[in-house]
């Protein structure tokens, strides 16, 4: 009787059985590496192999832009590529290391309270470049009024304070480069408590507004700059654009934008890796809320706010109550910096990364970036969420070195923004005052704290200097700006005017011989009146 065929299942088995169990291990190994190469979106070998091609540094600019073409150009870093730290090439490792670690220098910085109007206190906290030349930390020296040394000032992400690995990096790599930081923390962070009933959010500019008016006035001497960084990037993106032409910042700088609130709401639900990070940031927030419970409590639903699981949820029991929206997709609609982008006025660059696990490349405002000759966009195909680290030792961060060459070729350059303050004017009723210098519609403000009239707007061929030629007299040292500035207008309305000159001579020359010849005519009769009566 002939043996039964054994079935194909059983000779498969009997083969599998006949492989090593080390083998096994290896390919279980080589499987979970590849899911786990894809899961974290490593890009380590796109990087080696592809390095010319997927590292390059993306610019995004209108073609007229003289920002890009006198400044932007100008800097090798952004024209350059950007390679991540090849043991964190994956942007879900950067920005985790980022938050866990992240290798920030060490130092300390000095504090000063600054109370707003309705009582609420931000901590300011200070690294000048003083303190990092001498190599004492410790010791920081105070800034006099006429420090011409120029400032930049920072606006944090969403629950960082001064302490934060990124802002220390920043701060220290910027003080380092001749300029003096300062971090302006927002309500309720950086140890402060929140001593008013306004708490900070996404959209909320009245105190970076109040921040920049304040150094305004106690250093006009030294030029502002600013640094947003993801949420503080939205807020000064916004604050920008309320603010146009009368803002006295002279540049800025927005590091991965969310840009879009409403997209980014709905990019952070939408799979298991962004979930992750959206119940990350609700833990956070929820801590920050429950160092201000007695206000929570008071002011929005605190029951609400410890149960939430999502961003979407604290806004939903916390910012809506307290910031009185209606809604959160009201909330998100009004606070997105995108529909401010058109408006501003200062030379802007924004640094995003295409892989960035919060801030999606889908909320780019790219059209509206391009169209603005104040903006330039640089965007990456790496570098996650403020991380951006390089080298091998990940010691340092691309977008703060790019940061610091932007605005060091920017505050060298004649493309500095200069802060426009509307001027109002009384007038009666169907009477128009004399124009003058003081009453100039709009004045330029230059570094030295001297004031000067660019431009009156009027039915005459008469135009006062140029805001770039009054500028540059304005930063001119010695007791006699001001009559530079006025001798320079006289000459250049004599020479505009000269032509009109010669001809209004040439006018009274022509039309005048008719009247002195009638002019001689009657004295010649008169004379000859008498004569002819005697021979009468």
């Amino acid at each position: 009787m002939d043996d039964p065929i054994p079935s194909p299942y059983d000779l498969l088995f009997q083969a599998l059985s006949l492989i090593p169990t080390r083998h096994y291990l290896y390919a279980l190994f080589i499987l979970w590496t590849v899911f786990f190469y894809n899961f974290l979106e490593f890009h380590f070998l796109g990087d080696t192999l592809l390095h010319y091609f997927k590292c390059r540094v993306n610019l995004i600019f209108h073609p007229d832009s003289p920002l890009y073409n006198d400044v932007v150009s100008r800097c090798r870093i952004l024209h350059g590529r950007y390679v991540a730290t090849p043991w964190l090439a994956s942007p879900h490792l950067q920005t985790c290391f980022l938050n866990f670690n992240g290798l920030p220098p060490v130092f300390s910085y000095t504090r000063l309270l600054f109370r707003a109007s309705d009582g609420g206190t931000i901590a300011l906290d200070w690294l000048t470049n003083s303190d990092v030349l001498d190599g004492d930390l410790r010791n920081q020296r105070e800034i006099t009024k006429q420090d011409t040394t120029p400032i930049a000032v920072v606006v944090p992400g969403l629950t960082s304070d001064s302490s934060s690995a990124y802002l220390k990096h920043l701060a220290y790599n910027t003080a380092k480069s001749g300029w003096n930081v300062v971090i302006s923390n927002h309500r309720g962070l950086g140890g402060v408590s929140v001593t008013s009933d306004r708490f900070y959010n996404a959209g909320w500019t009245e105190d970076i507004r109040v921040v920049i008016r304040y150094l305004q006035q106690e250093y006009p001497l030294a030029p502002l700059f600013a640094i947003g960084t993801s949420i503080g990037a939205n807020i000064l993106v916004k604050y920008l654009g309320e603010e146009g032409e009368k803002t006295p910042l002279r540049g800025a700088v927005a590091i991965c934008s969310p840009w879009d609130l409403l997209i980014g709401d709905r990019f952070i639900c939408r799979t298991l890796k962004q979930k992750l990070y959206d119940r990350a940031l609700t833990i956070g927030l929820q801590g920050y809320a429950q160092l201000h419970e007695p206000q929570y409590t008071r002011l929005a639903d605190w029951e609400g706010i410890k149960k939430s699981r999502s961003i979407r949820d604290f806004d939903n029991h916390a910012t809506c109550h307290v910031g009185k929206f209606e809604t959160v997709d009201t909330y998100y609609r009004k606070s997105s910096s995108t529909q401010y982008v058109g408006n501003v006025a200062v030379p802007l660059l924004c640094i995003s990364a295409l892989d960035d696990p919060l801030c999606t490349k889908e909320a780019i405002p790219w059209e509206e970036c391009w169209a603005n000759k104040n903006i330039v966009l640089a965007t990456t195909n790496h570098g996650g969420h403020l991380a951006f680290f390089e080298g091998l030792t990940a010691s340092s961060l691309w977008w703060v070195r790019a940061t610091n060459e932007f605005l060091g070729a920017l505050s060298c350059s004649r493309h500095m923004h200069v802060q426009k303050i509307q001027e109002s004017r009384s007038s009666e009723s169907g009477k128009q005052e004399e124009p003058s210098i003081n009453q100039g519609p709009y004045l330029n403000t230059a570094e030295d704290g001297l004031v000067a009239a660019v431009k009156y707007e009027q039915n005459t061929n008469i135009t006062a200097p140029s805001s770039e030629e009054a500028t540059q007299l304005l930063n001119q040292t010695g007791p006699q700006c001001e009559d530079n500035v006025t001798k320079t207008s006289f000459n250049k309305l004599c020479r505009q005017r000269k032509g009109s000159i010669w001809l209004v001579g040439y006018i009274g020359v022509v039309t005048g011989f008719p009247l002195v010849g009638m002019l001689i005519n009657y004295l010649l009769r008169k004379k000859q009146r008498p004569t002819t009566s005697t021979n009468l």
